[in-house]
């Protein structure tokens, strides 16, 4: 009982702390997206190496760094994740923090598709409903908008290929993600002096930009940190609800906080959503509660 209390406090941590990310991505919107993006990789690989030598775990960093087929897979998921975090950047300061939380919502359905296309997984039948609940939310903003809700969907795929990347790697979350890091560690240290150089940069030139852009490697990798340990603790099923956590608080920010367009058309859509989430977390608990059946 006392693992389980703890894993989902840790969970629930992990996902509070993603859900309130936009409110410190807001605080930085005087420095341009690619620019976050760069601090965030160069400052979460400082803290991933801190955390790395207090775990006294560089040994399995060097294992990693000597499997070249590994090496490669991670270079290519640590573009997949830098992708995704810089269109969540982006998307959050340009006042699209309702759709990254859709796209969220959207992510664990996506999985479900990956895993038919890719793993040779077949969907059962309440699974197959949350999926066309929610694609009928989507076609419908398509027909009410007359365009599609990109930053959602580029989220929700993006972050769902990395995690198959990820699974087909056989490394431990931490050490893995400071690899992914450090291999786009070099570039994005080579883009921070391009900016202070060239564009005369707010980093260093303006402190409080330049503590939150440095903090912004612990709000990257301690969430990350907890949510691996609420993984090692609980069933996925029950990591799987706590994960709505994140796109509601997002949700509720950007409506009520931020202030940002929510009509009916809006409504409508995420009802299509929030329903076909809704079937897609009694199908997990049911099969939580019943392994053997279909």
């Amino acid at each position: 009982m006392n693992q389980q209390l703890s894993g989902v406090l840790f969970g629930v941590a992990a996902f509070i702390t993603w859900g309130f990310l936009p409110v410190y991505w807001k605080q930085l919107q005087e420095v341009a997206p690619f620019e976050i993006l760069c601090h965030r990789i160069v400052w979460s690989c400082v803290f991933l190496c801190l955390i790395i030598s207090f775990q006294k775990r560089w040994t399995e960093v060097g294992e990693v760094a000597r499997n070249s087929a590994n090496l490669k897979k991670l270079f290519c998921s640590g573009l997949l994740i830098g992708f995704n975090w810089f269109i969540y950047i982006w998307a959050v300061n340009s006042a699209h923090v309702v759709e990254t939380s859709l796209g969220y919502y959207i992510n664990p359905m996506v999985n479900v598709l990956i895993g038919f296309f890719l793993l040779g997984e077949r969907f059962n039948r309440l699974q197959l409903i949350a999926i066309l609940c929610a694609l009928a939310g989507v076609v419908y903003s398509l027909v009410a908008y007359g365009d599609l809700p990109l930053f959602a969907l580029t989220l929700a795929f993006s972050f769902s290929l990395y995690g198959y990347a990820r699974k087909k790697i056989p490394v431990a979350p931490i050490p893995g993600l400071l690899v992914e890091t450090s291999v786009l560690f070099l570039p994005a240290v080579g883009y921070i002096f391009y900016r202070q150089i060239v564009f005369e940069s707010l980093f260093f030139n303006q402190l409080e930009i330049s503590l939150w852009l440095v903090g912004a490697g612990v709000a990257t990798s301690l969430p990350l940190l907890w949510f691996a340990a609420a993984t090692r603790k609980l069933k996925l099923s029950t990591v799987g609800i706590l994960q709505y956590i994140g796109p509601t608080i997002a949700f509720f920010l950007g409506v009520f906080v931020y202030r940002e367009p929510f009509d009916w058309h809006s409504t409508i859509t995420f009802g299509l959503i929030w329903t076909g989430v809704f079937i897609y977390c009694a199908d997990s608990l049911r099969r939580a509660r019943h392994p053997y059946q279909q």
